[in-house]
């Protein structure tokens, strides 16, 4: 039985290739090929046919939008950085970490130096998360 009910679309999950693309565009906005390859150019050469393919692919794939109103064709991203972002982490978390917050936090602050700044910020957050919850 058919429900009026829109089906819900499956995620798309970007490639590293496409986080790169898309943290340039999510950082500047809007922007043409030649910019987007510029900007990756100062972490790994990628010449201008590739960016053009990989954009071309994500513009297929829904992930990005191009305007075509001008010669030079501007991309912007389709879904918002934060939405984006919470959904690869909820995937991450799941699959490494089983679902839980507390052992990515103590994996991090295991493996690397936090500084009192960084303590203090996540003190800060943790103490907000309580107030929220109620506990």
């Amino acid at each position: 039985m058919k429900t009026n009910q829109p089906e819900e679309k499956r995620k798309v999950e970007p490639t590293k290739a496409e986080l790169e693309i898309l943290t340039v565009l999510w950082e500047h906005g809007p922007s043409p090929v030649r910019f987007v390859m510029e900007e990756l150019n100062k972490i790994r050469v990628l010449n201008y046919t590739a960016t053009l393919k990989l954009m071309q692919i994500m513009v297929d794939k829904g992930i990005l939008k191009r305007d075509e109103r001008k010669m030079q064709h501007v991309y912007h991203v389709v879904e918002e950085e934060k939405k984006t972002k919470a959904h690869l982490l909820d995937k991450f978390l799941d699959t490494l970490y089983k679902g839980s917050a507390a052992s990515l936090v103590m994996q991090l602050l295991g493996n690397q130096k936090t500084t009192k700044e960084e303590l203090a910020r996540m003190r800060a957050l943790l103490d907000q998360a309580e107030r929220e919850s109620g506990l």
